[in-house]
Order: structure tokens, then sequence, then C-alpha cells
């Protein structure tokens, strides 16, 4: 199978682990970060150093934000997936690989990114959304 990034990276996002697998051709690196800013800054550079073409991570509750925000602000070229959409993707997936198996399926253009609005459309929602816990509404 072709692939359609030499070097990109899955993510599998959890509360307060970050698991990255970083594939460079049929070579593959994986690191664990945690969730704090500054973690997350030292995997942004990693990627950077590495000259990561894409990154894809499940949508996993609202833990992917911080994430997103911070690869997007570092111009990464970040995609988040529906995990929906991966586990139709056939194959051996298991809780232990998520990384490598979002990695291995993104390096081959397996993956649809997700609509995620820009990040003035993302913070007016934010600023409405709390508003009307204010309000009460």
């Amino acid at each position: 199978m072709d692939r359609v990034y030499d070097k990109c990276c899955g993510i599998d996002v959890h509360k307060k682990l970050i698991l990255a697998c970083f594939k460079n051709g049929s070579k593959q690196e994986i690191r664990d970060f945690g969730a704090t800013t500054r973690e997350l800054l030292n995997m942004a550079d990693w990627f950077k150093d590495g000259g990561c073409e894409m990154i894809a991570m499940e949508s996993t509750a609202s833990y992917w934000k911080p994430l997103y925000n911070i690869l997007e602000t570092c111009e990464l070229q970040v995609m988040v997936v529906n995990a929906r959409h991966m586990k139709a993707v056939p194959g051996r997936k298991t809780d232990i690989k998520d990384a490598e198996w979002i990695a291995d399926i993104l390096q081959h253009g397996l993956l649809t990114a997700s609509y995620i609005p820009d990040r003035d459309q993302r913070e007016l929602r934010e600023l409405v959304r709390y508003r009307k816990s204010l309000v009460g509404a």
C-alpha cells in the first residue's frame, strides 16, 4: 500500500496521558507525554524537529481540545478523527496500540478529518457557552 505521509504521528489522548507514535518511513518511535502545557509544547517541538507532515488523534471527550489548540498554534498540521470512523477501517486495534494504529492508517491515507471550526469561531462558541452558564438560560 502506498504511503501518503512519510513522516506522521498518531496520538492516543487520555485525561492525564498522551501517547504519540511518530512514524518516519518504516521506523517508528513511541513516547508518552503528560497533559500539562509544558509537556504538550515539548511534544510539539518533537514533531517540528522530526519534520512531521501530519498528526492525527481521536476525538476523545474534550481531552483533545487543549492539544489541538497548542499544535495549531505551533503551526503543525493536525486532524481530529471520529473514533467511529477509525473502528470502521479493517485491521487489529487494541487499547495498547492505539497510537501506533492511528499513525499506521494515517500514513496510508485511510483517515478522514472531522470538521473543526477555525480558532475565532471556537473562541466565540466558548464565550457564548460561558455567558449562557452565567445567565442560566
